[in-house]
Order: structure tokens, then C-alpha cells, then sequence
């Protein structure tokens, strides 16, 4: 560089001498401070794991580029403790989370933006702009004008830096559940510039004295490293360019740029001659292969290789790195393009020649032609003795034509889109063998995107008067809407030929097929409308539409939601793990429960309402209603308790009580007139006089919340023979 520099320095205040005699003191003044133990640039490796140390060098970045940056403010670890109860009198379970705020600087240098976040090696933030996990997030790009972080200067006072002239991002309450807990190793993908960028425009950025234009073009550039001057000479290598002294400043020229023609026939001065000399170098000297390592950005850019190969003897294999972004066809080209190069120097003559008074205004790094032959020129050297100037050229090489490559396998970090939260908050009866003690809410929720993982949750049962914190959704569940609904069917027969068409909400969810065990075990339960139904056939139609039928319809006391289903209706699969239950007060029946759920891809918190009707703690209705005839004409009518603790039936004996005491309502409607009975025992009499027309029987079991739903029967008309 100094050799560069002193040249332009000596060209500008002597003239064509002044140059030769700064290039003579430049070259020695290299020599001494820029040994090649000082030659230190940027490097290919593996991308870095994040630092927070004191004097880590910031890179200039160019381009669009993947970077760690280094963590320069972080606030300690941010406890939160939720407490949550499986039931009404059982003990409360405590929940910790921990979450972190800190910034982390990015570029030396003013950038555009940035774009996608990976936490240990996962996508944090997609291309999209969507984060996977909860976070505040602010970008701060490194202009003049930058003012400083609010975060920061309300832990840090007014001595806070703004930065200015520097990129850094702050995330505020980062959410660390998925890390173990701790801050993540993370990287960044920082847009400085738009689109690719000449090497030219980066050694213009770096050194300011340098001016010209370089045909290579980079996706992108981190600039870091011991000396500018290394910096440099690896952009020329990688582009097969130079810098040459231009008035007060350098150039950086390569094999496209202007010549300027030399005579070729020599000049005699003070009695010498024409002086030339040729010297040809060993190909066995040429690397037989050639291999640049860069950054791949069809590989989420991670390091990346591409090799060229030459014909002919020789045995080494030579490896450049190139620190920067290209696609595999550009790395292929630098490739060859190196390659070519040092195979034209070794095999093509270098030679010196002796010229004439006028090419004193020459200086190193010019392009020359020789007059009369073909090729072009690159001066390396020039001497001026006896007003003979001596200039020593080496041959150059066209620019390689655009290679083609692959960047083999890529498997990058899977960009799956959060999505909006989708909740359904209902009432059903209860899940359990052992009946309820508090009338029981469940919350099942997904989202619109297949990395959607949890959102958090608040109820009101005052209407918004006051909100309660719930803590979080379970897993993922499978939800969707009716777009077929079956015909009716009974409760009491496997329903082989009614079928429901439902519409999950996206691709990614999944139904799958029950046997007769395991619908026993309570398999392939799901909400369609307000009915429990199982089914044992689940058949995808294509996208996210799946067709269920073999059904076990009015689950659990559900029967009286058969068929009402309209197509739209919501449909939820109850799965283990995926449903949240919230045992709520009993002075919530008959009101209605607001519920809202806020997760990573949501703009505002999503809302629902569940009615609590009392269907998780009032007995199922009696089944199994029948009369006989009495011989005063009177009627019996007797039916079969059910119970919300024993579901399953499987000791053939009646089920146990669950209630406080048995105890049955039952509204007779016989001639226009209605009448209401209270009984202890599953029977009630109907009076032959009731029986002159047809008698309506509805029977309700009272338990320790409510009354069950009724169920019917009708009485026909006592029949008197004549």
C-alpha cells in the first residue's frame, strides 16, 4: 500500500521521476510494515458465536449480509411466576418463565435493515418479519441522527450512547423458554446496502483515497481484519484487480479497464539499446487445482466451497479464501478466474522492456499494450536510468465467462409462519371418571401458521369489569369449522352411514383413524357444535378438508345436539394435552365468560365467549323411559339413571350417584293441565284419569347444581274396551 501511496504522492510533486523514486522508498517502507505476519483480513469461518467482549472488532458490513454482533447491554435475567389449580380444592401449581433484555451491535457502519433472526441456528425471525417467539424488537440502523434507545437510557441514565454511525438491535423481554432459559447464540441478517455491491465500492468506503470500478460484484461483505491494506488485497484477488496511483489517490483497475499502447520497437539512449528480456516459470509451480471458500447465501449463509481444476502436470491444490457473499456460479468463476491467472503468469512470458522518454508518465499498475502484438499488459514495476524507462510487465488474463455451479444439498432453518391465534372456549360435560366439584370452562387453541406454539390467557366473568391472568394455552390443538354435517342418529348405535365433512384450519393438522379399543378408551373424541361425537374413519379429501364417519354420536350425555349442527360450526378434537380447563365459581351459571388470548402473530388480542350452562356439573338426563300398564288403568313410567362419574358403564350394575342425594323432576302434561312431581326413585305414576288423552312425561334428574335436561316420553290414552 505504502509502495501504491508514495508512488501517486512522488507522480504528483515530481512528475513521472518524483513517482519511480516514491515507488523505491514505498516498497521498502511496505517491506517493513507490512510483513506477512501483519497481513491480517478477513476470514472465512463458520458463522461466530455471539460475544460480549471488551474490544471485539466490529465489521463493516456491505451488501446483505449474516453476522453475530456483540452483546454491548444486557439487564439480568426477568423472573415471572404464574400459579394455576387442576380443580376447586386442589393445590396450586407454580409456573416460573424468565425472559431478558439486551442489545447487540451489528455494523460499524450505517445499515438498511435487517431482516432474519436465527436463535441457535433456528429461525427467530422470519423473512416475513414475524417472530417465532415473544418479543419486543427494535432496530436501530446507525444514522447521525440516531437518538438513543428509550430501554436502555431508563436503566443506564443520561450518560446513554445513541451509537450514531453504528447498527444495533434491542429486544426487550425475549422470551426464554425456548432457550433453555438463558440469552441464545444469535445471528442476524443485516441489509447495509441494496443489492449486490462492486469490490470497488468497498475499498472506496474503506480507504477514501481509492477511487475506480471493479466488474466483481458481492451479495455481501463483513470488513474487519488487522489492516485495510489486507483488506483490500483480498478484494483484488478475489476480483482479479489492482490499485494503481491516479493523481493524489489510487484506482483500483483490473483487466477491463483502459491501456495505453508501447511501442515496440524499443528506444537508444547515451549509446544503449533496446532492451528486453523474457522469462517463462515452471507450470509444475501452478496450483493443479484451485479452491474458494465463501459465503453461500442459498445456504442461509453458512461457508461454502467451489473448486476448478486445470489439465496438464503439477501437484498442488491452493485454497482462497473469500470472505463474502456469492452465489455458486460467482464462486465458481472466481475460481477459474484465480486459477487462469496464475497459470498465465507461470506459462506466458513476462517480460521487461525498454521504452521511450514519453513512457516516464507510466506508473506500476498501468495497463499497457504492446504495439503490433495482441494481449494486454499489466505494468508491475517501473525504473528510469539514463532517461531509459524500464517497465516490467506481467501478462493478463480476459475475464472468465459466468460458470455455472450448485450449492448441493441446502437444507436451511425452516421458516414456518406463526400465524394468528384461533381459540374456542366451551363447556362440555365432564372428561374425567370423577365428577366435577365447580362448574369447568376448557380453552383449546391453535394457529392460523403450523409454528404456532402457545398464547396467553385472560377470562373475565364479570364482562371485562376485571380480567383474570390464566397463564397459557396448552399444546396445539386441531380445530376447524363443519363443512358437511351428518344426518341425525341415536346415541345408541354405531352410525355407519353418516358422515361429517370438516376443514381444519390449515394443511399441517392431521386426523387419524380408532379402532374398537381404542374408541373405548375414549379415542377420537371432538366437539362438533355443541356435540360430543367419536369417529373412527378419518379420510383426508385434499388441502386441510377431512371426511369422518364410522360415529359414536351424543357422547357423553350430548344426545340432544344431534343433528343441530350447522355448516360452519366449530369443530374441536378433545386430545390429551391440548385443552386447558378453568374451574370457575358457581355464580357463573347461566352467564356468559369472556375469554382472550394473545400469542407471538397476533396484532391485538384475539376474544371469545363461552355461556355456562351448567353442562360439566349437572347429571345427564335419564335414558331408557318405558311405562306399564296397571290394572286400575293407572300407567308406570320408569327409566334409568345416568351419572357423571361413571361414563363407561363397565360393571353392568347401575352407575354410582354423584350426586348428594337421587332426586328427580318430573312435569306431567295431560289434558292441557301441567303438574310437576318430585321423586326419590327412578318411577312416577300417571293416574288412569290423566289418560283420557295422551299423556307427556318430561323427566329431569336434580343434582347438586342443576337439573339435567329432560327426557320424554309420551303416554298413549288408556283404552277402554266396550
Amino acid at each position: 500500500m505504502a509502495t501504491l501511496v508514495l508512488t501517486a504522492v512522488g507522480s504528483a510533486v515530481g512528475g513521472p521521476i518524483g513517482g519511480a523514486i516514491g515507488a523505491l522508498i514505498g516498497q521498502s517502507v511496505d517491506h517493513a510494515l507490512f510483513g506477512p505476519k501483519r497481513r491480517e483480513g478477513p476470514r472465512l469461518v463458520e458463522l461466530a458465536v455471539q460475544t460480549s467482549s471488551y474490544g471485539a472488532q466490529i465489521p463493516k458490513l456491505f451488501g446483505t449480509m449474516r453476522v453475530a454482533g456483540t452483546v454491548i447491554w444486557a439487564t439480568d435475567l426477568i423472573e415471572s411466576r404464574a400459579s394455576s389449580r387442576a380443580g376447586k380444592g386442589q393445590p396450586s401449581t407454580s409456573t416460573y418463565s424468565y425472559a431478558a433484555s439486551f442489545a447487540v451491535l451489528l455494523s460499524a457502519r450505517a445499515v438498511l435493515g435487517v431482516g432474519r433472526i436465527w436463535a441457535e441456528g433456528k429461525l427467530l425471525r422470519g423473512a416475513a418479519g414475524d417472530f417465532k417467539t415473544a418479543t419486543g424488537f427494535r432496530p436501530h440502523l446507525g444514522g447521525e441522527d440516531q437518538a438513543v434507545d428509550p430501554l436502555i437510557a431508563s436503566a443506564e441514565g443520561a450518560a446513554t450512547p445513541a451509537y450514531r454511525g453504528a447498527a444495533y438491535a434491542v429486544f426487550e423481554m425475549l422470551q426464554l423458554a425456548d432457550f433453555g432459559n438463558r440469552i441464545p447464540s444469535l445471528t442476524f441478517e443485516v441489509i447495509a446496502d441494496e443489492g449486490p455491491v462492486l469490490v470497488s465500492t468497498i475499498a472506496k468506503a474503506l480507504a477514501g483515497e481509492v477511487s475506480g470500478t471493479a466488474l466483481l460484484a458481492v451479495g455481501g461483505f463483513a470488513a474487519s481484519g488487522g489492516s485495510v491494506r489486507a483488506v483490500l488485497e483480498m478484494l483484488g484477488q478475489a476480483g482479479g484487480a489492482w490499485f494503481a496511483p491516479v493523481g493524489g489517490g489510487l484506482v483500483m483497475r483490473d483487466v477491463a479497464g483502459a491501456t495505453v499502447v508501447v511501442a515496440d520497437d524499443g528506444f537508444a539512449a547515451e549509446g544503449r539499446g533496446v532492451r528486453r528480456a523474457r522469462a517463462v516459470a515452471a507450470m509444475e509451480t501452478v496450483p493443479r487445482t484451485m479452491t474458494v471458500g465463501y459465503y453461500d447465501a442459498a445456504r442461509d449463509y453458512q461457508a461454502g466451497v467451489q473448486r476448478a481444476r486445470r489439465p496438464g502436470a503439477g501437484v498442488r491444490d491452493d485454497r482462497v479464501e473469500v470472505p463474502a457473499v456469492l452465489d455458486a456460479g460467482a464462486a465458481k468463476t472466481v475460481a477459474e478466474a484465480i486459477l487462469a491467472r496464475a497459470e498465465a503468469e507461470a506459462g506466458r512470458v513476462r517480460r521487461t522492456i525498454a521504452a521511450g522518454f514519453e513512457a516516464m508518465a507510466i506508473a506500476p499498475g498501468a495497463c499497457v499494450t504492446v504495439s503490433g502484438e495482441g494481449g494486454v499488459w499489466r505494468v508491475s514495476d517501473v525504473s528510469i536510468e539514463g532517461m531509459v524507462t524500464t517497465l516490467g510487465l506481467v501478462p493478463l488474463v480476459a475475464h472468465s465467462l459466468p460458470a455455472t455451479a450448485t450449492s448441493g444439498r441446502v437444507s436451511g432453518a425452516v421458516d414456518a409462519v406463526v400465524g394468528a391465534t384461533i381459540v374456542r372456549a366451551f363447556e362440555v360435560p365432564g372428561l374425567e371418571e370423577v365428577p366435577l366439584r365447580a362448574p369447568r370452562m376448557t380453552v383449546v387453541a391453535a394457529g392460523a401458521g403450523a409454528a404456532w406454539r402457545q398464547a396467553a390467557l385472560l377470562y373475565s366473568i364479570d364482562d371485562g369489569v376485571s380480567w383474570v391472568a390464566a397463564g397459557a394455552t396448552a399444546a396445539p390443538g386441531v380445530l376447524g369449522t363443519i363443512a358437511v354435517v351428518a344426518s341425525s342418529a341415536p346415541a345408541t348405535l354405531v352410525d355407519l352411514r353418516g358422515a361429517f365433512e370438516v376443514v381444519l384450519v390449515h394443511a399441517d393438522m392431521e386426523l387419524g383413524d380408532a379402532d374398537e379399543a381404542a374408541l373405548d378408551r375414549g379415542v377420537n373424541l371432538a366437539l362438533l357444535g355443541n356435540e360430543l361425537v367419536q369417529f373412527g374413519r378419518a379420510e383426508p379429501l385434499g388441502g386441510a378438508r377431512w371426511r369422518l364417519s364410522g360415529l359414536l354420536r351424543g357422547r357423553r350425555g350430548t344426545e340432544a345436539a344431534t343433528g343441530a349442527q350447522m355448516t360452519g360450526d366449530r369443530f374441536v378434537l378433545l386430545e390429551v394435552g391440548a385443552a386447558r380447563a378453568f374451574d370457575l365459581p358457581v355464580s357463573v351459571l347461566g352467564r356468559e365468560v369472556r375469554v382472550i388470548a394473545s400469542g407471538v402473530g397476533d396484532d391485538a388480542p384475539v376474544e371469545t365467549r363461552c355461556v355456562m350452562h351448567g353442562a360439566s356439573v349437572v347429571p345427564p338426563s335419564p335414558v331408557h323411559l318405558r311405562f306399564s300398564e296397571e290394572a286400575d288403568g293407572s300407567a308406570t313410567v320408569r327409566w334409568t339413571r345416568r351419572s357423571r362419574a361413571g361414563w363407561r358403564w363397565i360393571d353392568g350394575v347401575d352407575a354410582p350417584l354423584a350426586e348428594e342425594v337421587e332426586a328427580y323432576r318430573v312435569t306431567v302434561t295431560a289434558g292441557g293441565t301441567l303438574r310437576d312431581v318430585d321423586v326419590a326413585e327412578p318411577f312416577v305414576s300417571v293416574a288412569a284419569a290423566e289418560r283420557v288423552g295422551s299423556v307427556s312425561m318430561a323427566v329431569r334428574q336434580r343434582g347438586v347444581f342443576g337439573e339435567s335436561l329432560a327426557a320424554e316420553l309420551i303416554v298413549p290414552r288408556l283404552i277402554v274396551p266396550t
